[in-house]
């Protein structure tokens, strides 16, 4: 698996479960859910993405396309 992958998938996990928080917990959780979409839209034009670099840190490989 690349860190692009990983990053996907993660960010997909994270998103199914802040739904299934706010359904289920509290409206409020909604919150979590934009701070996601927050941090994925600044990694669109910033190149800075956290979980990447720490998927690059646990040893997962890049594609080779791009470099953040």
């Amino acid at each position: 698996m690349t860190v692009d992958r990983a990053v996907l998938a993660f960010a997909g996990v994270m998103v199914l479960i802040s739904v299934l928080l706010t359904t289920f917990i509290s409206p409020l959780f909604i919150w979590f859910t934009v701070f996601i979409a927050l941090n994925m839209f600044q990694s669109a034009f910033t190149g800075l993405c956290p979980a990447a670099m720490v998927f690059r840190k646990l040893g997962l490989k890049d594609d080779g396309t791009a470099k953040a």
